[in-house]
């Protein structure tokens, strides 16, 4: 998602693609280069295999998340059904806008294609849909951590607001609310992409605001995501979590004082299996985007501190990892949840079936 003007690429015509010439960067013996350079050019050589390869993965991967779980048929609730196929419908929009459209054509993109691609105005559409679906892959999952938390937390408002209806209106007000405000990039940036200087990086024209009004309206952008959704996912876990261990503590007390109840508890078993898909999903979410958040909140802020970050490198390793996040909880579902895994495995024995009786 980082599509910051500022941000360079490595496909320029000052410095064509070439992966050997990143290489050359990183074992060359020059006094001038420091570790932080280094290592951002050895994850540019990664990038040129695995940029790709993830979108290999993760464009199939995510298309049969979403229809196995909108089949209701693998043991999740509505509620929690709608908020995973939101998740993974938003995931495989980051995946085809971020990574299929920016970041692939920036490492393999010839220059002739970035030049007719700087005076074709087609830009300011691309980043507004880019920055609104990478909005929602994070804002759904703050909802659906909330939403677990009532579930687990508060069980007088569980009946209210864990329903299939309310989960509709939230996550369509936040599709609404991330697609509106992030019209404002449509107006702060021209409709040219920077071919010569960052390719597939619009050209700023925030000229026709104070540079003062332009920062804060950036800072308020970073803040809104990642930075408060990462620390709303934290408290909101770490809440859930006291909560679960207190009431286990208290349930066991209580079982072991009534020595004719059964062993088994189905609430407690209930909850731990809300806790562990809660905690999967949004723990993925945390560390993931933890080095793009670091990095966004530093380089907002690094006016105002003395800190030095590494700023290449964790800006490259957080772009790395933070489109990574919109694959992984297609793995997570098949290992936690039985009735998933059932049907991915239905999933993929059908065309091979299918295949093998055509071939016969």
């Amino acid at each position: 998602m980082d599509q910051s003007p500022g941000t360079a690429s490595w496909n320029t015509a000052e410095n064509p693609k070439n992966v050997f010439w990143a290489t050359e960067y990183v074992f060359a013996k020059y006094e001038w280069m420091t570790l932080d350079f280094r290592i951002a050019h050895a994850l540019k050589v990664i990038q040129v295999i695995y940029y790709p390869g993830l979108a290999i993965i993760a464009l199939p991967v995510n298309l049969v998340t979403i229809l196995i779980l909108s089949r209701g048929k693998c043991g999740l609730s509505r509620v929690v059904t709608r908020y995973l196929v939101a998740m993974a419908a938003a995931d495989l929009m980051v995946v085809v806008l971020d990574l299929i459209l920016s970041k692939i054509p920036n490492i393999y993109a010839p220059i002739e294609l970035l030049i007719w691609a700087a005076d074709t105005p087609m830009c300011q559409i691309h980043t507004v849909l880019l920055y609104a679906a990478t909005d929602c892959s994070v804002w759904f999952t703050v909802t659906f951590t909330f939403d677990r938390f009532v579930a687990i937390c508060c069980q007088k408002l569980k009946t209210k607001y864990c329903t299939g209806r309310t989960a509709a209106v939230i996550l369509g007000t936040v599709t609404a609310i991330s697609c509106l405000r992030n019209i404002y990039w449509y107006f702060r940036l021209s409709g040219y992409y920077a071919a010569l200087i960052a390719p597939f990086i619009c050209v700023d024209t925030a000229d026709y605001v104070s540079l003062f009004v332009a920062m804060s309206i950036d800072l308020f952008h970073y803040l809104l995501t990642p930075v408060i959704p990462f620390l709303l996912v934290l408290l909101t876990n770490a809440l859930t979590i006291r909560y679960v261990l207190v009431t286990s503590r208290g349930r066991r007390r209580l079982r072991r004082a009534d020595k004719g109840q059964s062993a088994r508890d189905p609430e407690m078993e209930s909850r731990r299996k809300s806790l562990v898909l809660l905690l999967i999903i949004s723990g993925n979410f945390v560390l993931l985007w933890a080095p793009f958040t670091v990095h966004s909140a530093w380089n907002r802020l690094s006016a105002f501190s003395a800190v030095t970050l590494p700023a290449d490198s964790l800006r490259g390793l957080g772009s790395m990892l933070q489109i990574l996040s919109c694959c992984t909880n297609t793995a997570f579902y098949a290992v936690t949840q039985t009735k998933f895994r059932e049907q991915l495995k239905d999933a993929i024995k059908h065309p091979l079936a299918l295949i093998a009786a055509r071939m016969s």
